[in-house]
């Protein structure tokens, strides 16, 4: 596939890849770069788009495949080792967790199995909502604030970042707005070194804190992230809150990116709060991603 190709075609040529070396270790990197983009933003866009990490993908159709030779005579190392296992014990437990049975249970009774389907991107154009996003180009900041490590988790609340926001006193939040210089403003929920598969359950920092020139002294007992120069997709989304932030966060992937000559860059992504009600059912919200040309 030539350089210049769409997000759409280069997952789809991606997924026959992975069909075509079901038993290798298939170099995404590599696959990307020769497409004219970057193994970071087809994980994001791939887990985006298809609901689970490549990765997991991998070993479902792995599995898929696998079985049929299960239900047959031949000696399960063999198999095992066709489709990238050092051993029956290591394949036996990407087995089990694909078909939920154990693959000796399957090779007696033929099954019962589950199947995963090969994948193909398809992209609907409906367009019935514009997407209110500006692109910013920002010199070298700082995100400073209270960080913690929490799982990942796709849909509603998470409770351990509720949790690690509720234990901070509440001059903290006064102090963190008074330190803030620089945009974006306000006081900011940044998520840094996620998983660029986005796996649910994988852990991520989290820092509830304000953005700072790169030159502003940082007192001591805060947590620093340094952030490269360079050019974000700033998202605003209103509504139910965090359901509408999800929503706009999700129509990046799936609307946004393939549409636009842009990628994602590896960076933290940011959100910061415009405005709120009192409970913080609804809210306006601007989700600022780090981009660059594609």
């Amino acid at each position: 596939m030539s350089k210049g190709a769409t997000v759409i075609e280069i997952l789809n040529h991606l997924v026959d890849e992975i069909e075509s070396h079901l038993g290798d270790d298939l170099d995404i990197d590599g696959i990307a770069s020769a497409t004219g983009t970057t193994g970071y933003h087809v994980r994001r866009m791939f887990s985006s788009l298809a609901g689970m990490p490549v990765s997991e993908y991998i070993r479902r159709r792995r599995m898929t495949v696998a079985a049929a030779d299960v239900v047959g005579d031949e000696d399960l190392l063999s198999i095992a080792v066709r489709y990238g296992y050092g051993s029956t014990e290591a394949f036996g437990r990407a087995f089990r967790a694909v078909h939920g049975v154990a693959h000796g249970v399957v090779r007696r009774d033929g099954g019962p199995l589950r199947s995963q389907p090969q994948l193909r991107f398809r992209l609907t154009v409906e367009g019935s909502t514009p997407m209110d996003v500006r692109i910013v180009e920002r010199d070298a900041f700082r995100l400073i604030g209270h960080a913690t490590r929490v799982p990942l988790i796709h849909s509603g609340a998470n409770p351990h970042i509720q949790a690690h926001i509720a234990s901070l006193p509440v001059e903290a939040h006064a102090r963190l707005k008074s330190l803030g210089d620089a945009e974006p403003s306000g006081i900011l929920q940044v998520s840094a070194d996620v998983d660029p598969d986005s796996t649910e359950g994988s852990e991520l920092t989290y820092l509830h804190g304000v953005a700072v020139s790169a030159t502003t002294s940082v007192p001591a007992d805060l947590d620093t992230i340094d952030v490269d120069g360079g050019v974000w997709a700033v998202f605003r989304a209103a509504g139910a809150y965090p359901a509408a932030l999800q929503d706009t966060w999700a129509a990046t992937a799936t609307e946004w990116f393939p549409s636009n000559p842009w990628r994602l860059r590896p960076g933290p992504s940011v959100v910061a709060v415009l405005d709120r009600a009192g409970d913080f059912s609804t809210a306006t919200t601007e989700l600022w991603l780090p981009i660059e040309r594609s």
